[in-house]
């Protein structure tokens, strides 16, 4: 799963950063952290990014973070953060955090006294890891839907009707059959329970299924043609 903003305070060490206004976006996707230390951070930025505001090398008044939520809800970002404390941003106004709430930006803050360095470092890991977590479980559907995606339908199709075990609409036809021997690993009861049906209908329709399949050849290599198609056309 993606790295999100709801997820940044329960990264290790992040507990401290909490979230102060735009809970409806904290599911936006983190893409990579940038702290801005330009007045205006558009030209930086390619969306997704969390933002980090530190008010070191340039004074942040409240009219100046209110334009950077104005201008990360334009670039997409994923969420501003502010660090606050003593030395230099004091604390977020509250008319800042309802401006992330009316803009569904995502605003945290961030003490001081946390090192950036080690919250950069933090979300860095973090987003490789979820990003090598999603190369090594991709599901079966999504996979499907990235060819689907990347060759075109028109071209699935006609893959489909020239390699599919079964004509298109009989593969239709059978869609819920299959979506449920895929959910239920075969197990011809829970099928029976998905499908609100008996389960001796589950295996009579298995049954039919599979005696068309053998009629058209190799079972095993039809029924592994068959379960892409259905994919394919379910994407």
């Amino acid at each position: 799963m993606p790295l999100t903003c709801a997820d940044i305070p329960q990264l290790a060490g992040l507990e401290s950063i909490v979230l102060r206004g735009g809970a409806s976006a904290s599911g936006n996707r983190v893409r990579w952290p940038y702290v801005a230390e330009n007045r205006w951070f558009k030209s930086w930025v390619k969306g997704g990014e969390l933002i980090f505001i530190t008010g070191i090398s340039r004074h942040r008044g409240p009219q100046n973070l209110a334009e950077c939520l104005y201008e990360g809800k334009e670039c997409n970002i994923a969420g501003l953060v502010v660090l606050t404390g003593d030395a230099f941003i004091g604390q977020l106004p509250t008319t800042l955090m309802r401006l992330a709430d009316e803009l569904a930006v995502p605003l945290f803050e961030q003490p001081y006294s946390l090192p950036m360095v080690a919250v950069t470092e933090t979300i860095g890991r973090a987003i490789l890891q979820s990003e090598q977590a999603d190369r090594t479980t991709v599901p079966a559907a999504s996979l499907a839907r990235a060819l689907v995606d990347s060759v075109g339908m028109n071209s699935i199709e006609l893959l489909i009707r020239n390699y599919a075990p079964l004509p298109k609409h009989a593969l239709l036809d059978s869609a819920d059959i299959i979506d449920a021997w895929l959910e239920h690993q075969g197990n011809y009861q829970a099928m029976a329970q998905a499908l609100d049906c008996h389960r001796n209908t589950v295996g009579n329709r298995m049954a039919r299924l599979n005696h068309e399949i053998s009629l058209r050849g190799e079972p095993a290599e039809r029924f592994k043609a068959m379960l892409l198609a259905h994919l394919l056309l379910r994407s």
